[in-house]
């Protein structure tokens, strides 16, 4: 029974990470966290949306931007692999706290000045990229980083989804390789391989079926509403 809640609440999470076009890791994350210790946990969350991702890149490829791919997916595969690395002497619930009241903070500034965006410069692409990679590696979840950073871009929804999901593969099969060479995988998350596949593919069609259904002008705030409950979450789920 708890394995099959832990499938439904993936899938739920998948879901909702498409639609938001920030990747499900922000949300998978705080869901492993609750059935698993927090290493496997990790190293869980980076396997499924490696799956999350190939579904992202095939079924939103007619958005993808090689520039901006490129701008920001290097800095966030060296930002992923240091953070990854800092994992091992870091309190991981002060950083999910820290996370958490950046998330509520940042996006509520968005949500409240809607016409405000970041200028499309190499500088910021950059540091988007670094700053959500360092987060991924070190709290298993940057997705919400850059998702904030894309919309403070304006960018058209599926060119934002396919970006994130481009960026989020380089990103996670760094973080994957680091996580299996500490023990974080675990011989009981590879038998789980199936099921992740299937979760994965059937929430990002879900997902997309719905995104499609979103008008442009109203996608940003989708994004940015989802990010703060996350954050919400991050915040409260340390006290409660």
């Amino acid at each position: 029974m708890e394995l099959v809640a832990f499938a439904v609440l993936l899938l739920v999470a998948e879901v909702l990470g498409t639609l938001g076009g920030f990747g499900s890791s922000m949300l998978v994350m705080p869901i492993a966290a609750s059935f698993l210790p927090f290493e496997e946990a990790l190293g869980l969350t980076a396997f499924f949306h490696v799956l999350s991702n190939g579904a992202k890149m095939l079924l939103f490829r007619q958005g993808f931007d090689r520039r901006l791919v490129l701008r920001m997916g290097i800095p966030a595969v060296i930002g992923v692999i240091v953070g990854a690395r800092l994992t091992a002497f870091v309190d991981g619930e002060l950083l999910e706290l820290a996370l958490g009241i950046a998330l509520v903070a940042m996006s509520t500034w968005l949500i409240v000045r809607p016409l405000w965006k970041l200028a499309d410069s190499r500088r910021n692409v950059i540091a988007g990229g670094g700053v959500s990679g360092f987060v991924a590696g070190l709290v298993g979840t940057g997705g919400a980083i850059r998702g904030v950073a894309l919309s403070a871009f304006a960018l058209e929804k599926h060119v934002f989804i396919a970006t994130s999901a481009w960026i989020d593969m380089g990103v996670d099969l760094s973080r994957t390789v680091v996580y299996a060479s500490q023990g974080f995988l675990r011989a009981e998350v590879w038998t789980y391989l199936p099921v992740l596949a299937v979760i994965s593919l059937l929430g990002t069609w879900s997902g997309r079926w719905l995104l499609q259904r979103v008008p442009q002008e109203r996608f940003r705030t989708v994004v940015l509403v989802l990010v703060l409950l996350v954050g919400l979450y991050l915040v409260l789920h340390q006290y409660v």
